[in-house]
């Protein structure tokens, strides 16, 4: 039997206008139409939230863990199950679980949480995002120096093969893996990103062409934008094809930078929470400082949900609201090939919705 139901907020944000007096029908799970709430059919049931706003749910394509639990130290189904549940409680209907530099074997038990996490009906967890271990130890900020290495084109094969479904990302630098390597991983249908990463302009140029399509965290723990090397950070903002993520919390980036890439880069960023968890136990011992994680003394994470994330681009960034919305939803979409599904309340994408209060903060998730 078709499961119908309506939801209707003072205002409506598609991603791409604000409606005021609709509604949205849903269907099994899927969006069939918006109509004028004084033409929605008396016999549906309605969902009615006052004082709020209606969005497409955010999705947040890099994030660790939650509630004590980092994924890399519990690889298992409660860690991704309290890790969907931070992220829904910042209006996050998706996310990208992700693994900083390890040894492999904590990857392949992290790869078999996540199939056992969706073998039990799991929600919400889109795949595996690794970060390293195939990165430029000059930018490793908080990684594992010891761990970091070039990979041999036998590692590469092995452990995506070992992950073949569930690795959707994984951080390299370019200047590290070189053509081959990346031109295969990327001929897996895995996402490249460039990321800790010293490459020059001129070799984060040549990642791009060689499969990389987005870049991780934009100006950390990469090679800077300088007037006479223009870096990683300069290439990213050069290239009209590249993506990048970024951390809006004041203090992986100053509001200011993020406000300048903005500029540069407008559809082409996308806002990732980077959040840790606190812990003592495992490779990285995250403490919480302030509003951010440290592990020996160095920026390690940060306690952002998404919807803070919007919060302080419209605060302080001078992000514009709707923009701010896409930066936390459509665009991380586009980055995993999906714009056609999430990112927008449209016929035919999925009914995951973030109803958000008149102070931006979540009430629910729908979906």
């Amino acid at each position: 039997m078709l499961q119908q139901k309506v939801y209707i907020a003072d205002e409506i944000f598609t991603g791409e206008e604000w409606l005021k007096g609709y509604g949205v029908i849903t269907v099994d799970g899927k969006i069939t139409e918006l109509v004028k709430a004084n033409e929605i059919p008396g016999s549906l049931p309605v969902e009615r939230f006052e004082n709020a706003v209606l969005v497409p749910a955010f999705i947040d394509l890099q994030i660790y863990g939650a509630y004590g639990k980092l994924l890399s130290v519990y690889p298992e189904v409660d860690s991704l199950s309290k890790l969907n549940e931070y992220c829904r409680s910042g209006g996050a209907a998706w996310c990208m679980p992700t693994v900083a530099t390890n040894t492999y074997e904590v990857f392949h038990r992290c790869i078999d949480a996540v199939r056992e996490y969706w073998k039990m009906g799991g929600q919400g967890v889109l795949g595996l995002h690794l970060e390293g271990p195939w990165i430029n130890p000059v930018r490793r900020g908080a990684h594992i120096e010891s761990l970091i290495h070039t990979p041999s084109a036998e590692e590469v094969k092995a452990l995506l093969e070992y992950g073949k479904g569930v690795i959707r990302i994984i951080t390299l630098a370019p200047e590290v893996c070189g053509p081959s390597l990346m031109s295969y991983i990327a001929n897996q249908g895995i996402i490249i990103s460039a990321g800790h990463s010293n490459a020059t302009y001129t070799e984060a140029k040549q990642g791009f062409s060689n499969g990389a399509t987005t870049v991780t965290h934009l100006y950390n723990a990469m090679s800077p934008l300088q007037h006479r090397a223009p870096g990683l950070v300069g290439a990213a903002m050069d290239d009209d094809a590249v993506m990048a993520s970024i951390i809006p919390d004041g203090h992986h980036v100053d509001y200011a930078a993020v406000r300048i890439a903005k500029q540069v880069m407008k559809d082409r960023l996308f806002v990732i929470t980077d959040a840790v968890t606190e812990t003592d136990k495992g490779a990285y011992p995250h403490q919480f400082a302030g509003d951010k994680y440290e592990a020996s003394g160095i920026l390690s994470g940060s306690a952002l949900t998404m919807s803070k994330a919007v919060q302080r681009l419209t605060s302080f960034a001078g992000v514009e609201l709707g923009e701010a919305l896409r930066m936390c939803s459509l665009y991380p979409a586009k980055v995993m090939k999906m714009e056609s599904q999430l990112g927008k309340i449209q016929k035919g994408y999925d009914a995951k919705m973030t109803v958000l209060n008149k102070d931006l903060e979540v009430q629910k998730v729908l979906g």
